[in-house]
């Protein structure tokens, strides 16, 4: 798959710093919108093609109802056109909250004398894996804090003991990864260990606001953290998600930056991102930025959207920091990936503490929900719960997964890898209510596969009600 990147004030070149800040205000400053305007951007999205700068900021710069409507439905139809209605679940696993940078933002700030910290020995990792997987969970992300400790061979050695932890049915069949930014062999040594997706986040993409709040320490380095996931392409870990942490700095701004970075991985790699996160500023400890930025439920739902519109075919992840009201409603705009009975403070799987405590975790949470909770709304509204991993398996990835995504054909393997997901954990983990619910939704969208297909999974689903597991196509 060719990409057609756009060029910019600042070329794109590998491992060099890309962000024009006085180009950014130029695109948001001077793209005036008009419903009409929004219409054919919309339909130039709906074709699946990725928007420039300047269409995205027109969508940013929309505030009349009827534009913002339009675009709110556009985003939702393209969701349903890529991804269908499934919903792809993972949960997060603290690994470890040592860290040596002083952000401002953070409850795990090196200078927050308040935070109790600790890191997972393995006997006590085994644990916590064992506990999720007897709650269905299959996909994680291993987080870590950025501290020497946590070096690459101490990433690679947690990934394969998350690999290798089996209970009963359960199992591990994907492990995500967010930590600090590795060199070049750093990166390759936790490809070897069989990692999926590898996060660095910028925080924010303006660089004033980036050195106002991070104060010390190696993650002050903007530059650095900028070209770290060109470092993991140049590694040959072609799996990467950006994210900006929205309520830093202006969040048309942010908007602009992912859309950027999204250009630049094209015009390098030609690969963009898998997976684009956005999430936003909670009370931390220590915690002491002011609300200047504070973005609205509302004009978060218009970020959700036009981010949607602006990168049509990669996932877009939404967290629980945000309460299950409005996680509800965002799913509906695109949002393709969420965490379920996420749980934060380390140990907290094993032990299952309810009230979470600031001073043990790195910011706080709003939705609360067990994994089969979520399971469980989801199923209510229509949706179709996923724990797939077989892209992953079958070589699926970086240019390769693009092949499939952008054209929107990953949805012939997507809706039946889902069903035999869902099919295990309703055979597996789901209370007889929940299992009632699922076998119905999995019935609505067998209808919608053509007859071969049909048989297929059919056959699939009686081997997995047989005992048979991990079957995908």
């Amino acid at each position: 798959m060719r990409f057609n990147p756009e060029i910019y004030r600042i070329s794109d070149i590998p491992m060099q710093p890309f962000i024009d800040e006085d180009e950014i205000w130029d695109y948001l400053n001077n793209s005036p919108s008009s419903p009409a305007k929004i219409r054919q951007i919309v339909d130039k999205s709906l074709s699946k093609n990725r928007l420039n700068l300047e269409e995205t900021a027109t969508l940013i710069n929309a505030d009349d109802e009827e534009s913002i409507r339009i675009i709110k439905e556009g985003a939702k139809a393209l969701k349903t056109k890529i991804y269908g209605n499934r919903i792809v679940l993972f949960a997060p696993l603290y690994v470890g909250n040592k860290c040596a940078n002083d952000c401002s933002y953070c409850g795990f700030r090196v200078s927050n004398r308040e935070q109790v910290r600790k890191t997972l020995s393995r006997d006590e990792l085994v644990k916590e894996i064992e506990a999720l997987e007897d709650n269905g969970q299959k996909r994680l992300i291993l987080v870590f804090g950025e501290h020497a400790e946590y070096d690459p061979a101490f990433i690679a050695a947690t990934v394969k003991t998350a690999y290798s932890v089996k209970k009963g049915h359960g199992e591990i069949r994907r492990v995500n990864i967010n930590a600090a930014p590795l060199d070049i062999e750093g990166f390759r040594a936790v490809k070897e260990a069989g990692i999926g997706t590898y996060q660095v986040f910028q925080e924010t993409y303006h660089r004033p606001a980036y050195k106002h709040y991070h104060l010390w320490g190696k993650k002050s380095d903007y530059d650095y953290r900028l070209t770290s996931l060109d470092r993991a392409q140049e590694a040959g870990l072609d799996d990467v998600g950006i994210g900006a942490l929205i309520g830093l700095y202006d969040w048309r701004f942010e908007v602009m930056g992912l859309v950027r970075h999204t250009n630049h991985l094209e015009a390098c790699y030609n690969v963009g991102p898998h997976t684009i996160s956005f999430p936003r500023i909670k009370d931390a400890s220590m915690s002491n930025i002011g609300d200047r930025y504070f973005t609205s439920d509302e004009e978060f739902a218009r970020l959700v959207a036009i981010l949607r519109l602006a990168v049509p075919y990669t996932g877009m992840i939404l967290t629980a920091r945000e309460p299950p009201k409005l996680r509800n409603e965002l799913i509906q705009y695109g949002v393709s990936q969420i965490d379920g009975g996420t749980k934060i403070e380390l140990g907290s799987y094993v032990s299952r503490q309810k009230n979470l405590d600031l001073n043990r975790s790195q910011f706080h949470i709003n939705d609360e929900r067990s994994l089969n909770e979520v399971v469980d709304e989801l199923l209510q509204q229509g949706m179709l719960p996923s724990f797939c991993t077989a892209c992953y398996r079958l070589g699926r990835t970086g240019e390769h997964f693009m092949e499939f995504s952008v054209p929107g054909f990953i949805k012939r393997f997507c809706t039946p890898n889902a069903i035999l997901t869902l099919a295990e954990y309703l055979e597996d983990y789901a209370p007889a209510a929940t299992a009632q619910k699922g076998w119905k939704v999995i019935e609505k969208n067998m209808d919608e596969l053509n007859e071969k297909m049909q048989n297929e999974v059919r056959d699939k689903i009686s081997r997995i009600k047989q005992g048979e597991r991990d079957l995908y196509r």
